[in-house]
């Protein structure tokens, strides 16, 4: 399922560079400009050129606690008798020479950095026009102190004609969240620059107004199937050019890098199949966020979280007939309705919510044997058990409760073959205050048994999922064993 508006909140409150930042950029940008105009560094003619993602419009919100970069090229006339290394140096002095950047310049192969501390970071790369009379450009590698043929504007210009195929922005829109991807998995490494070249290959002129990039996700699957086919097809480093230059930015990659990176590739290909093809508008948002992490859809778990009670009255109504409407007519939420009505009252949809992680391991098709979830209820961790503890019975808050994993024989499931993930859910308006909207998965606190701590009131619930620790596939799985805390 497609999800539009879901993609569009997703887009605008958590990837996209915000405006106030933006704008910051500007402003720093220019005042950057003005310093390198004033300043005594020898080259003529200075023209301040955005480029990269921040020319491309493909620029991203950073990771919380991390700062954004954007680049700048500083294109100028030859210098007679400069090398490659004097623009960048003398660049770097004159940062160096002035109270107001001293301290947040710093030098590199290609560029000068100015470093504005958990906000942002300025790459200015020189750029020399016309070198010996020849009508090209050209940036500067300090290290090997040469000069390095670029085509920063026609190869913006070539991105600018790939957006307006795919149509509706999307192109820009799916690099954005690729990138994104890229920086909250941490599974795969790939330069922006690359990134970005790689995707924009997989656009054709017959794509324009085509059902395939119709909207983001449709682009999305498409970009993300066609790279996919593409570097399945190579198993060895491929070259990853520009079509203006002889850059090869396939130099991000060593070889092993690059086989993670196909392999990555592939296996988001099949979750965004995935995603897309469920039919399930619940099932479908918790298979997005299995792809772009929490905050995906993170407005509709927070609100279908809040609604729990309605939808338990709502079952109660149309699926227990013996139960008058007048009776249902009580000011109270869900854990008033089940101590009234017993587990009757918990729907059946209520596991089916949109936050709720999806398995990112393989399962065999047929369960290879059966298990389920038993509990005993504990006043401490590792304490004295007080009672046993059945699926949807209510507990009290501020005690401990032990899972445990069993066989349909009842006993213990075999740990030596197995292990257990634990998936946790919470739901109710406490959870949601208290940030504690659950519904990832745990690993077992010992053996095949999991203790948590009762401390939200609302009706959660806990699943065990087995997994056998030779291939890491999923052989079995519980039914929803539910938690009712008063």
């Amino acid at each position: 399922m497609k999800n539009l508006r879901v993609f569009n909140e997703f887009l605008n409150e958590t990837v996209n560079l915000n405006e106030v930042r933006l704008q910051s950029l500007e402003n720093t940008s220019t005042a950057l400009n003005t310093f390198v105009q004033n300043s005594d560094w020898e080259p003529a003619n200075l023209e301040w050129y955005p480029q990269g993602s921040w020319a491309h419009d493909t620029i991203i919100k950073p990771l919380p606690n991390k700062e954004f970069d954007a680049d700048v090229l500083a294109i100028v006339d030859p210098v007679e008798g400069w090398t490659a290394s004097n623009y960048i140096d003398n660049l770097y002095s004159a940062f160096r020479s002035s109270s107001l950047y001293r301290e947040k310049a710093h030098r590199y192969s290609y560029c000068v950095t100015l470093d504005y501390a958990a906000d942002k970071r300025i790459d200015i790369a020189p750029c020399i026009r016309n070198r010996w009379g020849f009508d090209r450009l050209e940036v500067c590698n300090r290290d090997a102190d040469e000069f390095e043929e670029s085509q920063p504007k026609v190869f913006t210009e070539w991105l600018k004609e790939k957006n307006a195929i795919s149509g509706s922005n999307s192109f820009r829109k799916v690099t954005r969240l690729v990138k994104y991807l890229r920086d909250i998995k941490t599974t795969f490494t790939c330069s922006s620059v690359c990134l970005t070249t790689l995707l924009a290959h997989q656009i054709q002129p017959n794509d324009q107004g085509s059902a395939e990039f119709a909207d983001t996700p449709s682009a999305l699957r498409t970009m993300f199937e066609r790279l996919d086919t593409w570097l399945q097809s190579r198993p060895i480093k491929p070259q990853v050019s520009s079509p203006f230059s002889n850059e090869d930015f396939s130099i991000c990659w060593s070889d092993d890098q690059y086989s993670n990176f196909r392999d990555k590739i592939h296996k988001y290909r099949g979750w965004i199949d995935d995603a897309f093809e469920e039919t399930d508008r619940n099932k479908s948002i918790s298979k997005w966020r299995r792809v772009f992490g929490g905050d995906f859809g993170k407005n509709e778990g927070e609100q279908q979280a809040k609604s729990v009670t309605a939808r338990a009255v709502n079952h109660l109504r149309e699926n227990v007939r013996a139960i008058p409407s007048t009776a249902l007519g009580f000011v109270g939420d869900i854990v008033d309705l089940v101590k009234q009505y017993g587990t009757r009252a918990i729907p059946s949809t209520l596991s089916n919510l949109p936050y709720i992680m999806q398995p990112t391991w393989r399962a065999v098709g047929n369960h290879l044997f059966s298990v389920h979830v038993t509990a005993t209820l504990h006043r401490s961790h590792g304490g004295a058990m007080v009672r046993v503890v059945g699926s949807g019975d209510v507990v009290p808050k501020k005690m401990e409760l032990k899972l445990s994993t069993r066989v349909a024989t009842g006993m213990p499931l075999n740990t030596q073959d197995y292990q257990v993930k634990w998936r946790v859910t919470n739901t109710g308006e406490e959870a949601l205050a208290r940030g504690q909207l659950r519904g990832s998965f745990v690993a077992s606190s010992s053996g095949c048994e999991r203790w948590e701590s009762l401390e939200y009131r609302g009706v959660h619930f806990v699943e065990a999922f087995v997994i056998r620790k030779r291939d890491h596939v999923q052989v079995s799985r519980s039914d929803p064993f539910y938690v009712v805390i008063e």
